[in-house]
């Protein structure tokens, strides 16, 4: 079974027992908390779709830990100015273990 959550502006196409990175969230390791925005359910047979969300589909979830993303550079450059900067971020993310999909 499977389910297409929506979180902090992306959607993430899951399966129980996957880990996923998603938004940052202050919360310690080991804690659990549910997704309340589910876009779609499938699995063996039919799917359900939701209008935006499927009505009582939650999706649990423990909380591995926060982790760093990979590093993005931003260059900034003005032609004929002599003007050139490069700088970079890392963002951090939530990795999360998702439990169980009910519908």
């Amino acid at each position: 079974m499977y389910a297409i959550i929506s979180d902090g502006g992306r959607q993430h196409r899951v399966e129980e027992g996957q880990e996923v990175l998603v938004a940052y969230r202050d919360v310690p390791a080991g804690e659990k908390f549910n997704f309340e925005s589910v876009l779609a359910v499938g699995g063996s047979g039919d799917a359900k779709l939701g209008s935006p969300h499927v009505k009582g589909a939650t999706v649990a979830a423990e909380v591995i830990g926060p982790e760093k993303g990979e590093k993005l550079v931003i260059q900034k450059m003005r032609r004929r100015k002599n003007f050139r900067k490069k700088t970079g971020e890392r963002h951090i993310f939530t990795r999360v273990k998702i439990g169980k999909i009910s519908v």
